[in-house]
Order: C-alpha cells, then sequence, then structure tokens
C-alpha cells in the first residue's frame, strides 16, 4: 500500500488519544506510517513555533511519501506562507507525494498553487478522519484508497430538492477552493490564485450564516465570484442560530447568492468538517454537469 507521511503545520494536537487510533487504523489498512519527530510539538495553541512546522513541511516534502497528511487543522499556516519551501514542495509533488488536508491547510493548498501550479488534495486529515471512535466514513475511505491506488477519476452527488434550474455544463476548468474564511484571509495577497473560468468550491464550520453571507460578499465585491465558472457549495456546519436572527439562516445566503450572480451556484457537495467526505484536487481542470438534481464533478487521471 502507500507511504504516509503524516505531520503538524497548524495547530497542536490535543487529541492524543485520536492521533495514535489514527496511526494504528492506517497501519491496520497496510500502509507504511512516518510520523514526522514534531507532529505532536506544542508552542501555545500551535504544533511548535513557525520555524518548527516549516522544517516538518520540509522534511514533509523530503520524505519521499506516496501521501503527506496532516494531522489535524486549526490555525498556523497563514504565518508561514512567506517562508514555505515552494521549490522542495513542488518538486515533491513532481516525484508523486500528495499533500492531502483541509481546514487550515487551506492556506498552503492555494499558496503552493499560485505559486507553482501544482495539485494537491483537499482531503482527510489523521485524528477527526482516520482517528475518531467510530470507523471511517465509507465514502470517504473508498476516495482515500482510491487517492492510494491513483484511480480516483471524479465524484458525483445529489443535491437537495431545489425549484427547477437550468441543467450546468462545465468543461476543463480549474477547481480550486476549500475552507471559506481561510480563502477569504488571503484576498489581495501573493497566495490568493487568481483563477478566472474556474469552478470554486467552498465549505466552513462553526461560522453563522450573517458572517459566511460576509465572507460570501467580500469576494463577490472583489470580482471573484462572477469570474468563476461555477460556485459549488460544500457544508457549513457547527454554528447555532439565536433568536435575533428572525428567519435568517444559511438557505437565506444562498438565495441572495444566487440572486447577485448569473453563475450558477450548486449545493450539497459531501466536503467539510463532516465524516462524509470525498477528495478534491486543487488545480485540476475539471469537467461539471449537472442532470436534475445529480452532480457530476470528473477530473480523469492525475
Amino acid at each position: 500500500m502507500s507511504h504516509i507521511y503524516i505531520f503538524s503545520p497548524s495547530s497542536a494536537v490535543r487529541d492524543k488519544a485520536a492521533f495514535k487510533r489514527g496511526v494504528k487504523r492506517l497501519e491496520a489498512q497496510g500502509h507504511e506510517v512516518e510520523i514526522d519527530p514534531d507532529a505532536l510539538s506544542s508552542f501555545t495553541r500551535f504544533a511548535g513555533q513557525d520555524e518548527t512546522r516549516l522544517k516538518a513541511i520540509e522534511r514533509a516534502s523530503a520524505s519521499g511519501a506516496n501521501i503527506a497528511m496532516i494531522s489535524r487543522g486549526g490555525y498556523g499556516l497563514t504565518r508561514l506562507l512567506t517562508q514555505l519551501p515552494y521549490r522542495s514542495i513542488a518538486k515533491a509533488i513532481d516525484k508523486g507525494t500528495q499533500f492531502v488536508g483541509l481546514s487550515d491547510f487551506t492556506a498552503f493548498q492555494l499558496a503552493v498553487y499560485s505559486k507553482s501550479q501544482r495539485i494537491t488534495w483537499q482531503g482527510p486529515e489523521l485524528g477527526k478522519d482516520f482517528g475518531s471512535e467510530n470507523e471511517p466514513d465509507e465514502i470517504m475511505q473508498a476516495c482515500f484508497d482510491d487517492l492510494c491506488l491513483e484511480q480516483g477519476e471524479g465524484t458525483g452527488w445529489r443535491m437537495p430538492a431545489l425549484p427547477l434550474q437550468k441543467p450546468v455544463k462545465v468543461n476543463n476548468a480549474v477547481l480550486w477552493g476549500g475552507n471559506l474564511a481561510v480563502l477569504t484571509s488571503l484576498l489581495g495577497t501573493p497566495y490568493f490564485p487568481l483563477v478566472k473560468g474556474g469552478v470554486l468550491f467552498l465549505e466552513d464550520v462553526g461560522e453563522h450564516p450573517y458572517k459566511v453571507e460576509r465572507m460570501l460578499t467580500q469576494l463577490l465585491n472583489a470580482g471573484v465570484m462572477q469570474q468563476q465558472k461555477a460556485i459549488v457549495l460544500g457544508q457549513f456546519t457547527a454554528y447555532k442560530l439565536v433568536a435575533h436572527d428572525k428567519g435568517f439562516k444559511l438557505q437565506t445566503v444562498i438565495e441572495r447568492l444566487r440572486l447577485q450572480l448569473k453563475t450558477p451556484v450548486l449545493t450539497g457537495l459531501p466536503f467539510g468538517h463532516v465524516s462524509t467526505k470525498v477528495l478534491l484536487p486543487i488545480g485540476a481542470k475539471v469537467d461539471l454537469a449537472t442532470e436534475g438534481r445529480d452532480a457530476f464533478l470528473v477530473w480523469g487521471h492525475i
């Protein structure tokens, strides 16, 4: 099976039991798991000081692993973007290392694409996805297995019931995106991809719908949304509506976005801070099509 390198480029690992379970589970699946020497380091809220985490990224790039997977997200990568070893990362990817993660890892992935146009994968992290007390989600596991076997070529999902919409068909468009808050924080920097005619996917966790709307509005006002061929919304979870909302909810935000855009806005993508998640290649050329409530995203062999 695969050689998997586990490293911690963002927040410190607090749930050591989940970390150990994740390692054992991957090993039980036949993988060779290599753990970065600072994977469990801690400095305030981070997995070590900035220099410590930069060295971990360098070791991951030099590991020769098939997959370099983060232990967890959190916060910390935007502090490192000016110092990332972009040449080493690009060289590692060219030699076959697939960098996998989500959440705060969005900053790393978008910066790498901006600087080198290399493909990385939005997907699982060690602790929450492989280290939970329950067995890993079947869809997530199947997608991860496909990545290990280099045979995943696309995904599909069923969108929520909505009034009849025109079919969507997009060809040869760059897939990019990730965590909405992290992506929006990069706007106006050299680490924000200037993608035109792309498919932009977004997800987030713990953000009230009004905060989601504020970030989407920032992207809209900056002209980012209008330049895409499609917007695909994943899962927005772990927020709490309050009495003051008076009916304002996530669907309110989505409907308003659709009114402001000619670009199609699709929903229901099984991706985000949820157990059931597909793997998505940032920077890959994709085809997107809908048929009724069914959506298909295809990138072919990578």
